[in-house]
């Protein structure tokens, strides 16, 4: 699919993905906010908010100030949420959730990837919890995402351990490529927002994704590739006889996920304060 989709075994490169509007449609916290409903985690007025949050994310996301907002909140929001009990609803709804909203064209660039000798990792704001089970749905080597405390309770304690966001995600590539001997100038990146930026400056190949305006300015100026994602996909439908890939996803960080399924709550609130103001 891709033009300049090489062979390069050696040294060894990686193709690194945002996930949300990237890789999958919608987004991947906001997407399990009726499941986290179902499981007692939230109430029915977030659900009614996340789904407006749903609505303005897909019309054009969040903003560096909204996203600051999120991750201050995040603490307060899933203070308490038993860890074990997001995974479950998590594994139990994923299939039916993510499957049909995963872009065909991105899976056929995952699929190019591995194919070409790369790693494939999705670094992601959202936590891991949601994260992971996403990546080994499909066939990612390693996941980078957003992880908060966990008590000796098994809850989260609301304390915010690592953000992946902005230069956090670049800083986490340049990391692993240290770390796995990856040669930065042969990687590719993949991202829909130009908070990901540091992100596609970091690696030799990077790609605009159904960028927000921001990022369309940025990648046309840089003469950066602008890939249109719009088919989604069900897994199924692409392979008849489809399981989970057996290649294992080698977490590269880990916790909340589910926190961050309530962010709608976060950009609801800060827009109702702006619109008072």
């Amino acid at each position: 699919m891709l033009k300049g989709v090489e062979n390069h075994l050696s040294p060894r490169a990686a193709a690194f993905f945002d996930l949300d509007k990237t890789v999958i449609a919608k987004s991947s916290t906001l997407t399990f906010s009726k499941s986290f409903y179902q499981g007692g985690l939230i109430n029915r007025r977030a659900v009614l908010r996340t789904a407006y949050s749903q609505f303005v994310f897909l019309a054009g996301g969040a903003d560096h100030d909204q996203m600051e907002r999120m991750r201050k909140y995040l603490s307060a929001l899933c203070r308490g949420w038993n860890v074990e009990q997001v995974k479950e609803i998590v594994a139990e709804t994923l299939h039916d959730l993510i499957d049909p909203i995963i872009y065909d064209e991105a899976a056929t660039l995952i699929e190019e990837h591995h194919t070409a000798g790369r790693d494939v990792v999705i670094v992601s704001t959202s936590g891991a919890e949601v994260v992971e089970p996403i990546g080994e749905l499909l066939g990612a080597d390693r996941v980078v995402a957003t992880r908060m405390v966990v008590g000796d309770d098994g809850c989260f304690t609301g304390e915010v351990e690592y953000y992946a966001y902005g230069p956090t995600k670049a800083e986490a590539v340049r990391e692993l490529a240290a770390s796995e001997g990856y040669d930065l100038s042969r990687c590719y990146a993949y991202s829909d927002s130009v908070t990901d930026t540091p992100m596609l400056e970091a690696v030799g190949h990077p790609h605009a994704v159904n960028p927000d305006r921001a990022l369309r300015r940025e990648a046309l100026a840089r003469e950066w590739p602008i890939l249109d994602f719009h088919r989604p996909v069900r897994l199924k439908q692409r392979f008849p006889a489809f399981s989970v890939p057996p290649r294992p996803a080698l977490v590269a960080a880990a916790a909340i996920g589910a926190a961050a399924a309530t962010a709608g709550l976060v950009w609801y609130a800060s827009r109702r304060r702006s619109t008072v103001a």
